[in-house]
Parts: structure tokens; C-alpha cells; sequence
């Protein structure tokens, strides 16, 4: 796919809020036309998800409150890139691990996101995780805030996607990956690209 290229040249930007793991970035940005238009963009360090995939092809689900919409969702297991320098394999891995107390045999690249162009930078890419092994209990992260009160489940693959046409799952993050796990299982996961693939949502650092 292609089209027209046209220029979108950053004419002033400043930074009014600076919170503990987003910013607030204002752009002047002159159009095409020669005006120009405020743009408040979302910084954010982007993120990580895991489907975790069992040896009965049931996904790894865990249920998290999340403030700015007042309740719990159905998520993946995921987390921020707060690390810097770290590769994305290796966030995923341990966020898998802290969240689900689960480490992976193996781990593919799954997809690469936008979560919401129009109004942030963020950008999360999902792994696919299988050959799953416990890890004792003993050795397991304890989870504080929210996390200490999540809950975990395993459900059919199959099952999942259906909850989410029925719109039983609406974490966006979850919504991807659980479908484009259904559509990889087509092809025996013989399509995904190497763990690591570019990814240029996050310069400076592939998967």
C-alpha cells in the first residue's frame, strides 16, 4: 500500500505534564496547506503482551482493575517497557513470569500495534508463548497494587475469541492477540516472523 507523501513539519513543542509514566507532549504542527495546528500527543514507552498458549491450546487470562475505566478486564499478561535497553522478548518473558508465575519453552512473535495513533505514540508488541513451565511457588513474584488482587484462569483458545465477538473481553491488547492467535493456529504458526524482527514503533530496539 502507498500514497501521497506530504510534509507535516513540527514548528514548536513543549511538554506540559510529565507524569510517572507518560507525557504530555504540544505540537505546532504546520499542514500541507501552510497552516498550522495544535497536536497534544500521549508519550509513552511502550509495551508488551503474552499470549500464553498451554499444551491443551488453552490461553493464560488474567482479570486486573484498571482505574480509568472503574473496573476489572480480562487481560494478557503484559507490561510497560520501563526498562531501557531491554529487549522485548525479555520484558515479555518476565512480565509472563511475574504476572502468571509461567516461563516459556518457546516464544514467538506474534504482532506489532498502535494502540492509538490519532492521540499517542504508544506502540505494544505481542508474543506468542508455548511449552509452558510453572514456576514453584517459592520462587514466584509477589504482585502489589492491583496486581496483588489478580486473578488468573486458562481458557480454550476457541472459547476466547468467542467471548471476545460476544464482547465478553474488550482489553484491546487482549482482542489482537487472541485473534491473531486464532488465525496463526491455521497455518500450524508456521508464519511468524523471527523473535527478532525490527521494530520500528520502538527505534533502537528490536524483539
Amino acid at each position: 500500500m502507498s500514497g501521497a507523501v506530504h510534509s507535516y513539519e513540527v514548528a514548536d513543542s513543549s511538554v506540559p505534564y510529565r507524569g510517572r509514566v507518560i507525557a504530555v507532549r504540544r505540537d505546532m504542527v504546520r499542514m500541507p496547506d501552510g497552516d498550522t495546528s495544535q497536536r497534544d500527543v500521549v508519550v509513552h514507552p511502550g509495551a508488551v503482551g503474552v499470549v500464553a498458549l498451554d499444551d491443551q491450546e488453552r490461553v493464560v487470562m488474567v482479570r486486573q482493575y484498571r482505574h480509568p475505566v472503574g473496573g476489572p478486564l480480562w487481560e494478557l499478561p503484559a507490561g510497560i517497557l520501563d526498562v531501557p535497553g531491554e529487549p522485548a522478548s525479555v520484558a515479555a518473558a518476565r512480565e509472563l513470569a511475574e504476572e502468571a508465575g509461567l516461563r516459556p519453552g518457546r516464544l514467538d512473535l506474534l504482532v506489532d500495534v498502535y494502540a492509538s495513533p490519532g492521540m499517542t505514540d504508544e506502540a505494544f508488541r505481542l508474543f506468542l508463548a508455548r511449552d509452558l513451565v510453572e514456576i514453584p511457588a517459592a520462587e514466584r513474584h509477589v504482585g502489589v497494587h492491583e496486581e496483588a488482587e489478580m486473578d488468573i484462569t486458562r481458557i480454550d483458545l476457541s472459547e476466547a475469541v468467542d467471548q471476545v465477538m460476544r464482547g465478553e473481553i474488550t482489553n484491546g491488547m487482549a482482542v489482537i492477540g487472541l485473534l491473531a492467535t486464532y488465525r496463526a493456529r491455521v497455518d500450524g504458526y508456521e508464519r511468524l516472523r523471527p523473535l527478532g524482527s525490527q521494530w520500528s514503533a520502538r527505534p533502537g530496539a528490536s524483539g
